[in-house]
C-alpha cells in the first residue's frame, strides 16, 4: 500500500508491526515521533486496527494511517477508517493530532486526502462524529466537505456522500 501525499503531509498506511510498536508504550517512543505522539486516540486507533486484523484480516487500504509532516518526517497524529466499507459503501473515519500542531490546518488537509482516496476506491459515503464541545473537529469535518447530519445528547454526526461511479 502506497502513502497518500499532500502538500505538507504524508499519510503512511500503518502495518501490524508499526501498530504493535505504537501500542507497546515504550519509554522514549520512536525517533520519528513528534513530542506527545502517540496520543490516547492514536493508541486506541492502532488497537482497533489490530483487532480488525486479528478478526477479519488486514483491512488496508481501509485501515489506520500515521500523519507525518513532510518537512521533518515526524509522526504528528493519526487518521483512518474504522474498517472496510459496509455493504452500502459506507466507511467511518477518525483522526487526531498531537496538541502542539493543532490549529495549523493539518487535520483538514489529512482528512481531505483521506476522503478523496475513499471516493476513488468506490466508497459512496463517509461518516464521523465528534463531541459537542469539540468545535475544532466540527470545523475540520466541515472544511473537508462533510455536513452535520444528526446529533444526540453526546455527539454531532457528520457525513459526505458521493454518487456511485457508473
Amino acid at each position: 500500500m502506497e502513502c497518500l501525499v499532500t502538500p505538507r503531509l504524508v499519510l503512511h498506511p500503518m502495518s501490524v508491526e508499526e501498530a504493535l510498536k505504537l501500542t507497546a508504550d515504550e519509554p522514549g517512543g520512536n525517533a520519528h515521533w513528534a513530542p506527545g505522539y502517540p496520543t490516547e486516540a492514536d493508541t486506541a486507533g492502532a488497537l482497533r486496527y489490530l483487532e480488525t486484523c486479528e478478526g477479519a484480516g488486514d483491512p488496508q487500504p481501509f485501515g489506520a494511517y500515521e500523519i507525518l509532516r513532510r518537512e521533518d518526517g515526524r509522526a504528528i497524529g493519526g487518521l483512518g477508517f474504522h474498517g472496510a466499507p459496509d455493504l452500502d459503501g459506507t466507511v467511518t473515519i477518525g483522526y487526531g493530532l498531537v496538541p502542539s500542531v493543532q490549529g495549523r490546518g493539518y487535520a483538514t488537509e489529512a482528512l481531505r486526502a483521506l476522503l478523496l482516496f475513499a471516493r476513488a476506491q468506490g466508497v459512496t459515503r463517509a461518516k464521523g462524529d465528534t463531541a459537542h464541545a469539540n468545535i475544532a473537529s466540527q470545523r475540520v469535518m466541515t472544511a473537508a466537505g462533510m455536513s452535520l447530519v444528526a446529533e444526540d445528547a453526546w455527539l454531532k454526526y457528520y457525513a459526505v456522500e458521493w454518487l456511485p461511479d457508473v
